[in-house]
């Protein structure tokens, strides 16, 4: 029996806790086969990102075109895509993939340093929210896709709303930057759901969003149900928060070998 395997393609981290890195790590943990397509290069530690080279789309749309055509996955995670021409090149390489597909609209780093120029984002509307099963946006991110304040639970659901209007199946809206004793992430797709857990005083969250999104979509390549999906990623990235390493001198990564433990309970 093959494994489950899924697909990332997104930019890279050379040190190793956030884009392609942590999503490798992340569907190993989960038990599933990890594919990787780069579209940007960055150089960057837990200090700071220094700087960002996006590659030329038509080596995107090969790496992605040798990897469907040999090994094809069964969910695909989107991350970092740096500029229109290469989320253009995505969308064409995919175009008829039918496996759900997963988006981190990455638009700045845990550092503040744009990954997704302004000009972009109305390519991404246009190309690929509509393809989404699932989008998994933060509250910055959900503002600017949406045109609204996203600043309280009641304008999640609103921006939620809105971006299912937009085309995505299902759409994720991660509340860890809202104030409050637990980071309370809200699930909208044919019901309404919020996932919370207790918040976590700690300057290590670097790849926090990468590894979210990269761990649903080692569950849903593995056949598990968005819900269930969801639910398990949210108790492993609390967990991975809990126990990080500790490393670097700023902003470090988390722990991906982590347990996910219990899911916590949806409401």
């Amino acid at each position: 029996m093959h494994p489950p395997i899924a697909l990332t393609i997104a930019g890279s981290d050379p040190s190793g806790g956030a884009g392609i890195q942590a999503d490798l790590k992340t569907f190993h943990q989960f038990g599933v086969y990890g594919e990787a397509v780069i579209t940007l290069i960055t150089v960057q530690n837990t200090m700071g990102m220094f700087r960002v080279e996006c590659l030329a789309p038509d080596l995107v749309s090969q790496q992605i075109a040798a990897v469907l055509d040999d090994i094809p996955p069964h969910a695909i995670k989107l991350g970092a895509l740096g500029n229109a021409t290469i989320i253009e090149a995505v969308a064409a390489a995919i175009e008829g993939y039918t496996v759900p597909l997963v988006i981190d609209p990455v638009m700045i780093s845990k550092h503040g340093a744009p990954l997704l120029d302004s000009a972009a984002i109305d390519t991404f509307k246009r190309l690929l929210l509509p393809r989404a099963f699932l989008i998994t946006p933060n509250l910055m991110e959900a503002a600017a896709l949406t045109g609204i304040k996203v600043e309280t639970q009641d304008q999640m659901l609103e921006a939620a709303e809105i971006l299912r209007r937009a085309g995505s199946q299902a759409v994720l809206i991660k509340g860890g930057h809202l104030p409050g004793t637990r980071a309370v992430d809200l699930l909208l797709s044919n019901r309404v759901e919020h996932f919370a857990e207790p918040r976590i005083a700690t300057p290590h969250t670097h790849g926090t969003g990468c590894t979210y999104a990269a761990a649903i979509t080692a569950e849903l390549a593995r056949g598990i149900g968005l819900h269930e999906a969801v639910g398990h990623a949210k108790a492993f990235v609390t967990k991975a928060i809990q126990t990080a390493p500790g490393l670097g001198r700023g902003t470090g990564p988390l722990n991906h070998s982590a347990e996910s433990g219990d899911s916590p309970v949806a409401s």
